[in-house]
């Protein structure tokens, strides 16, 4: 098993065999890949998240084999050929292939033709010896059997089956439809102005092979929602000569018997048996490449720079119900909430603009945070038009999510006394301080970074955006005497209970002044201790390693540097010229290796460094409001806000974000969007379509650069 996921990770087995004992043993992923390279050879996280879900497969794969072969023992059917065949097979199609013969089975047309005595006449007409079937048939009609045309049906369905059971016959059919198989969607009629969204499905047809995943998803859910009829085969012509070279033998009329048979098999059994398949295997295919897309996104998203401990005062814009204000402390806490009206209906612009003068003075505003949904672009030149006491910087936040968040048992929780307005509020401020800190809080399919993410594998996709949002948390670090429950929940070794105990023993004994002190919560143990350390920070703390990602375990190893150099270790942190002087071959052992004494030194030169970009000031184009100020020609700054498989998504201020086909995401080739562009990137389009009916924008980013 170590060799076979080796292969396909595309590392040594020894690797995989360390993994796997490091995994059974309790550690985590992000621990694994930041704590114990030396054992796992440097493998990463997508690696060692690799490895673990191959050998989850493939135990699910030897339990199938194992109940296939018990249950071939108890029918007592288990030849040594077919033992050795189902030991052999290396994927769960070929496991079902070998069962399906002795698979309990419902009724079929071939098991009443069976207890019609007629299986003796299909191994007659199978042979193809007989010249004249009809003769032999006859010898059948008795009973139940009423003629000899009945006879002849009753074996040719024993044959049709007998056909479909047969498993190097399906393994040959599934390879041409792999290879050969043509996908086919047609407009249901009579539905075709309901459903004008798939109006690029009515009349299509592609190679099942060639069709990208965004398409096979998007002709899926037309299919579901009753739009679109779909279908998947190769032509018939080369299937039945398959059939035929497998089981027609000579030209007699024996032959001709297992000719039609082998029709029949192939169009009521072999096809919408194969077709399943194939939607199954496609749909899975799609379902990984989609949220791998939606993984990468959420990562950017999660991975966003931070404007760090400011106050901030955030703008949930709207028109009718005007906008919602709230002021909210360096820390996140909301300070103040009201509204202001300064939009239609109510038009209260001078108002509106005074009492944000004064919230920004009161408060001692750093900065403004702008939800970028309904009136946002008018918000924005609001805010710009107004003279504050101070400098303050703008920023327009993308409120994907919030309104999930501000309904959510979550927020409730936070702000039982609040309203949702002013719990999105609050969300779009935070967002802007910490947006790590604050999208941890909302489901990651609501944040809306990906595509088809309700019509995917929700299991999959729950699993690997857990996995992203453990991985970023961990990344970054979290800061143990602010971090909420929901940060708390994603360091790795902790979880709900953990993260609770220690907010409560927080809540009783104050900031915690070491991470020692961490072995005092209730129920945290060593391994929870081993596996979360080394991610949790404590600012001004007793030891100047605990706001570092050295691991408690390794502050033996940085005494002993400090001591070789004659200083103290608060006089060898940060100090660029005593850390590279650091000879890190002298503090080699069996334990450790130059992998964690390099992380060490690299930790020593910036201390609880923040991974995370700086984070950058946007500007739209000041006359750019609505779709309809949109004009093909046009070079506008935009920000990206979503990417998938066909290319990215751009919002240049219309209220409506455009699309940039992944053919004009640059000048050359590009065949993955990630590639050229990232979640939130500031970029240069130029518009290329504009139709305001059906609220699409066209756009390139050909020939420009950012």
């Amino acid at each position: 098993m170590q060799k076979r996921i080796a292969a396909e990770v595309g590392c040594r087995p020894e690797q995989v065999t360390s993994t796997l004992k490091l995994l059974e043993g309790g550690a985590t992923v992000p621990f694994i890949s930041r704590y114990r390279k030396e054992a796992t050879g440097g493998l990463d996280e997508v690696q060692i998240g690799n490895i673990k879900d191959l050998h989850e497969r493939l135990l699910e794969l030897e339990k199938r084999r194992e109940a296939i072969l018990a249950s071939l023992k108890e029918q007592d059917v288990l030849t040594k050929e077919l033992c050795e065949k189902v030991e052999a097979a290396l994927t769960l199609q070929e496991l079902e292939d070998l069962y399906l013969p002795y698979r309990p089975k419902r009724k079929t047309r071939a098991t009443k033709a069976k207890e019609l005595g007629l299986e003796p006449l299909a191994k007659i007409i199978m042979a193809q010896n007989e010249r004249f079937p009809e003769t032999a048939a006859a010898r059948f009609v008795k009973g139940e059997v009423g003629s000899v045309e009945e006879a002849l049906q009753g074996a040719r369905d024993i044959i049709a089956e007998w056909m479909n059971e047969n498993a190097a016959l399906r393994s040959r059919l599934r390879q041409l439809f792999l290879k050969e198989a043509t996908i086919t969607s047609k407009g249901v009629k009579g539905k075709e102005e309901e459903g004008e969204k798939f109006r690029d499905y009515f009349k299509h047809e592609e190679q099942l092979r060639r069709v990208p995943s965004h398409r096979f998803l998007a002709m899926m859910r037309g299919e579901k929602e009753g739009f679109l009829r779909v279908s998947i085969a190769p032509s018939e012509e080369s299937a039945l000569q398959i059939l035929e070279r497998f089981f027609v033998k000579g030209h007699t009329a024996s032959s001709e018997e297992v000719r039609t048979a082998a029709k029949d098999a192939y169009k009521r059994l072999l096809q919408p048996s194969l077709e399943t398949e194939m939607r199954s295997t496609f749909k899975e295919q799609s379902d990984e490449q989609a949220i791998k897309v939606f993984a990468e996104n959420l990562r950017q998203l999660l991975m966003l720079p931070p404007l760090g401990e400011k106050r901030v005062l955030a703008i949930d814009p709207g028109y009718r119900t005007g906008c919602k204000v709230v002021c909210l402390s360096a820390q996140g806490d909301l300070l103040h909430n009201e509204n202001i009206y300064p939009h239609p209906p109510r038009n209260e612009r001078s108002q509106a603009m005074k009492k944000l003068s004064t919230l920004v003075e009161q408060h001692k505003i750093e900065a403004i945070a702008i939800g970028n949904g309904t009136a946002s672009r008018e918000t924005e030149a609001l805010v710009k038009s107004i003279h504050f006491d101070r400098k303050v910087q703008l920023f327009v936040v993308n409120e994907a999510g919030a309104s999930v968040y501000s309904a959510s048992k979550v927020a409730r929780d936070e702000f039982p006394q609040y309203d949702v307005t002013v719990r999105g509020a609050v969300s779009i401020g935070r967002r802007l301080i910490d947006p790590l800190a604050e999208l941890v809080k909302i489901d990651p399919s609501a944040i809306g970074v990906g595509q088809y993410q309700h019509d995917v594998d929700q299991k999959m996709l729950k699993t690997s955006l857990d996995r992203v949002t453990e991985s970023c948390v961990n990344q970054v670090g979290v800061n143990l005497n602010t971090a909420s429950q929901y940060l708390l929940n994603q360091v790795s070794g902790l979880g709900p209970q953990l993260a609770e105990n220690i907010l409560e023993f927080r809540k009783q004994n104050g900031p915690f002044s070491s991470r020692e002190q961490l072995k005092e919560v209730p129920r945290l143990g060593a391994k929870a201790f081993e596996q979360a350390a080394g991610f949790l920070r404590i600012s001004d703390g007793e030891n100047p390693l605990d706001n570092s990602a050295v691991h408690p375990e390794s502050y033996s190893i940085v005494k002993r540097m400090a001591k070789d150099l004659k200083v103290s270790m608060e006089e060898l942190i940060g100090n660029e010229t005593l850390v590279n002087s650091i000879n890190l071959s002298n503090y080699v052992t069996n334990e450790v290796g130059l992998p964690t004494l390099e992380d060490i030194r690299d930790e020593l030169l910036k201390p609880g460094r923040d991974p995370r970009r700086i984070i950058k000031l946007f500007e739209f184009d000041e006359k750019i409001k609505s779709i309809s100020d949109l004009v093909p020609g046009m070079e506008l700054p935009g920000i990206v806000t979503n990417i998938t498989a066909f290319g990215a998504f751009v919002d240049v201020g219309a209220k409506q974000d455009g699309l940039v086909h992944i053919s004009h995401l640059a000048d050359g080739f590009v065949k993955n969007p990630t590639d050229v562009v990232s979640v939130h990137q500031h970029v240069k389009v130029r518009v290329m379509e504009v139709d305001v009916a059906r609220k699409r924008i066209s756009l390139s980013m050909k020939g420009l650069s950012g």
